[in-house]
């Protein structure tokens, strides 16, 4: 865990100097690393809240080039789906959630999309819709 949250710092960080300099973002397999930090701190992100984690399962289905990565039961309920890319950037909060290809399935799914964070400490005011670089 350590070494994903160093290549999320990495991610996230050099996202800021990229929005900065006006590039798009860059999107690497190590990705993968960014949205299981937001996975395993599911709960973590709505204590910052102090918002009720949910009791139920989630699925996360998230796509990068051809591959597909999963966290969950498959037949859960709750379920967020999308690009690998937007979940890092929502994750991170470099991006505001209408700006990211990322939809959930599921009231506590959907509850969790506003206040995802992959990092330790408070969340931040996040980003104002349409802000991206893209």
């Amino acid at each position: 865990m350590m070494a994903s949250a160093r290549i999320m710092e990495i991610f996230a960080h050099g996202q800021d100097v990229r929005d900065a300099l006006g590039l798009p973002p860059a999107a690497s397999p190590r990705l993968r690393h960014v949205a299981h930090l937001a996975v395993a701190a599911r709960d973590y992100a709505f204590a910052q809240r102090r918002m009720d984690p949910p009791t139920e399962p989630f699925r996360v289905e998230l796509t990068h080039k051809d591959e597909t990565w999963t966290w969950g039961p498959a037949d859960a309920a709750q379920r967020v789906h999308g690009a690998a890319l937007d979940f890092a950037l929502l994750a991170t909060r470099r991006r505001h959630r209408q700006d990211c290809a990322v939809s959930a399935e599921g009231p506590d799914a959907d509850a969790w999309l506003d206040v995802v964070q992959a990092y330790a400490g408070p969340p931040g005011p996040g980003r104002e819709p349409g802000s991206a670089i893209r």
